[in-house]
């Protein structure tokens, strides 16, 4: 079972947008963009993401 985790490789600030885009399976930049035309709503589940979330660990 796959778990929602902060990219520690493809990340810009905290690592969250990639994460989110590797557990769906799609482009960070599309999550990216979906996050930068949904604010003011998106900053308050990205700080949300950013301080629960756990770290991915994974060597590549």
């Amino acid at each position: 079972m796959r778990k929602l985790k902060k990219s520690s490789k493809d990340k810009m600030l905290r690592g969250v947008c990639g994460g989110v885009a590797d557990f769906f399976g799609i482009s960070s930049t599309i999550i990216r963009l979906i996050f930068f035309f949904t604010i003011p709503t998106s900053i308050i589940v990205y700080l949300i993401l950013a301080a629960t979330l756990e770290k991915d660990n994974r060597l590549y």
